[in-house]
Parts: structure tokens; sequence; C-alpha cells
């Protein structure tokens, strides 16, 4: 028999240090999974939905990859790349009054496993007035901007129509400069305080707005992302106020992706988080005369950290990762760290997407997306993240909650409140 007899190899990638930590902490009772939701004005063709779909995967082959098998001595996780999906990505319920919460429900509930390629799967909702495709990708092997770069390419390939990334807003380059004084990192921060959970807790719940894009002075040394990363702390100091919490400093996630948009962008966990911390008075009184000084300590702050040069999660993780023993006992280190560190995880995660750089143009009568939802997961002890992204000149906005912290009124009320929070920060004028 010769070489050319023998199947071909896989080719086999270890875990970047953001799967494998991600890995090792995995929980059935709140998969971490990221949710798409991207609505079109009208109907979508099955067959050619999912063949294109299907050749966007070939056209990004590094998301055709499942968990490859290992001894339990092995050092490294790894990804095996395949040259077909294992299993039927794309999907179509059967249209009834309640197809898109049952599939939001997926989405938030039902990972998609690691050992079958890819781990996404796409559902294509029929509805009264369009169609809403729902990607629900499992977040220990990518996350949303990638899972959307391979969306816009179906897109491309199923109407014709080009799907080029628009080119991002000109800013000067961002410098470090001196950070005000904000709290220690080693005080622990404040926790969103509980509401009225779900009478059978687990899992995530979800609830998704549309407003306006907050208006901002012209000439305005904060973006956009500076006033939503104001209006999500002070909905948070707000909420925990009312339910009687004891003020602590507010620790916020927010990740950084420097990726290119385009047809070149990695494939994968791309982001690196940083954390923007808010001292309690500074936003005991921030609704009135003090909101132009916070905006602008906050656009300093979030300035200064996406230029700082540091892992994705940072120098500690990258520790945990290093093989220099079984990856099963790195895990298991790894989940008890986590939870001795649990009261100084951040008080929340804000992901602001943008403006969403892609036309989702599917041509014909399906048509151009007029509205994109994300959601990242709300496992405890953070319980809560805000996922933003902008759309044909609309906020879109989704709150995600672990079912063990809040409830569906509880959802409500933090809308609410973020949307008259976020009104505040537009009402500052230079």
């Amino acid at each position: 028999m010769t070489t050319l007899d023998h199947p071909r190899s896989p080719t086999r990638i270890p875990f970047p240090t953001v799967d494998e930590i991600a890995r090792h902490c995995h929980q059935s009772t709140e998969p971490e999974t990221v949710h798409i939701e991207v609505h079109l004005p009208g109907p979508i063709n099955p067959d050619r939905l999912r063949t294109a779909f299907t050749q966007a995967l070939h056209l990004h082959p590094r998301i055709l990859m499942r968990e490859a098998p290992g001894p339990w001595y092995r050092r490294r996780y790894e990804w095996e790349l395949t040259d077909t999906p294992d299993v039927e990505v794309v999907t179509f319920p059967p249209p009834t009054r309640d197809t898109l919460k049952q599939a939001r429900t997926r989405s938030l509930d039902q990972a998609p496993p690691l050992t079958a390629s890819p781990p996404i799967r796409l559902e294509a909702v029929t509805l009264p007035h369009g169609t809403t495709l729902l990607l629900t990708v499992n977040h220990t092997a990518l996350d949303g901007p990638a899972c959307l770069r391979v969306l816009a390419t179906a897109a491309e390939l199923y109407g014709g129509h080009s799907n080029a990334p628009t080119a991002p807003p000109t800013r000067p380059p961002d410098t470090p400069e001196p950070l005000t004084a904000t709290p220690s990192v080693w005080t622990p921060p404040a926790r969103v305080a509980h509401g009225t959970p779900d009478p059978s807790p687990g899992g995530n719940g979800l609830l998704v707005t549309e407003l306006g894009v907050p208006h901002r002075p012209k000439g305005s040394p904060y973006t956009v992302n500076d006033q939503l990363m104001v209006t999500t702390a002070l909905m948070i100091a707000h909420w925990n106020r009312e339910h009687g919490a004891h003020p602590r400093p507010l620790r916020i996630t927010m990740p950084v992706d420097d990726r290119p948009r385009g047809t070149d962008m990695p494939i994968g966990n791309g982001t690196r988080l940083v954390e923007v911390t808010f001292a309690p008075d500074e936003l005991a009184h921030a609704a009135d005369h003090r909101m132009g000084e916070l905006l602008h300590r906050t656009a300093t702050r979030t300035r200064t950290l996406k230029a700082l040069t540091r892992p994705q999660l940072g120098h500690g993780a990258s520790l945990l990762t290093a093989p220099v023993v079984p990856v099963a006992w790195r895990a298991t280190l790894t989940r008890g760290l986590r939870r001795a560190a649990a009261p100084w995880t951040s008080t929340t995660l804000l992901s602001n997407i943008g403006r969403i750089p892609y036309a989702l143009d599917f041509g014909g009568s399906t048509g151009r997306a007029h509205a994109v939802w994300f959601s990242a997961p709300a496992r405890m002890p953070r319980g809560l993240t805000v996922t933003t992204a902008s759309t044909a000149g609309k906020l879109h906005v989704a709150l995600r909650w672990s079912r063990t912290l809040l409830g569906p009124g509880d959802g409500a009320h933090l809308r609410d409140l973020f949307e008259h929070y976020l009104h505040t920060t537009e009402e500052h004028e230079e």
C-alpha cells in the first residue's frame, strides 16, 4: 500500500488560551453561548440558504472544527479541522406563533456540541413580515464578530450583492493617558443585586429592544461606546440602590476587538478583555451637572485601556494554560481559582459591537437586514450582560441575565433604566 492509499490525517490546532479557559469552566446549567439574531424583511429560500451557508463555511475553513479526542494525560486540548460539516448546520423550524421565542430559548440553553464540526447552528425562522436568522455559537470555540463575518459571506453568496465591510469611523489613534484615580483592583466590586428570579432557576433569560443611537455634540472627545459604558454603570447603580445594596465600586468588562473585518478576518475568539472601573460617588449624582465630567473621564479610561498591550485574558490566564502538566490537572486548578476569585469578578460585561460593518444584503425579495441583535453569556457571579450593536441608524440592545439572579420583570425594569440613562448622556452639550 502506498502512502496515497492512507486517509489524510486531519489538521490539529492547540486550543488558544481563551478557548482552554472556557473549556475548563464548562457548565451545562448555564452554557456559554453567543446568540446572534438577524431580521430580514422578506422570505428566504431554504435550499439557497443552506447551499450559501455551507459554501461560506468552506471559504472560512477555520470554523469547520471539532474538539479532538485524546487521553486524560494530554497536555493540551486540540481542535481538529474537518473538510466538511459533521452535522446539518441550517434548520428551518415549522412556523408557529412562538417559533422565534422557542428558537431564542434554545440559543440560550442549548450549546452546539464541541464534538461535532462546526460548533454553531443556524435557524431560519419564518415570520408574518419577514425572516429571522438565529445563529447560536458555542463560545468556547468562536465569538460573535467572527460568526457574523461568515454570515456576511453567506449573504453575498445567496444574493450576489457585495457584503464588503464599510470603513470604520476615522478616529485619532488611542494613546495611553494618565488614568484618574480609581478604586483598587483588590477591592471586590459591586454585584448586581438579586431581583425576583424565575421559580425554576437555571439558564439565561433575554430581552431585546431597539432604541435611537444616542446623540453626541459635534467634536465630542467621547464616543457612543463611552455613552453606553456610562449608561450601563448608571443603570446598575440605580438598580442596586433600589434594592438596598451597599455602594461599592462598579467594574465593567469591555471586549476590545482589533481584527480586520474583511474575508481575511481571523476566525475564533479574537477579543481581549479590559475592565473599566467607576467609584460609587462618580455615579451618585452624574445624571445632573456632572454628566459631562463623567463622560470625559470614561473616555480617558477606555482610550487608555484599549491602547495598552496585554494578553486576551491577562497574564494569569497565560500561566494557567502553559502546557507543563496534563490539561485535566489544569482544569481542576482553573475551576478552583474561578470559584475563589468570584468576589473579584467584574460587576457586568458590556459588549458593544458598534455599527454592523456588513450590509447583510441577501438580495431579491429577502432583502437587507434592518435589525441585528447579539447577546453574550450571563453566567453567575456576574449574572447580567449588556450587548449592543447598531444597524440602519438604530441601536439594538440585548439584556441577558442568569435566571438564578433575575426574572423577566426585572429585565424589563433594567431595560427602562437603560433607556432613561442613555437619554441623559445625550442631553449634555459642550
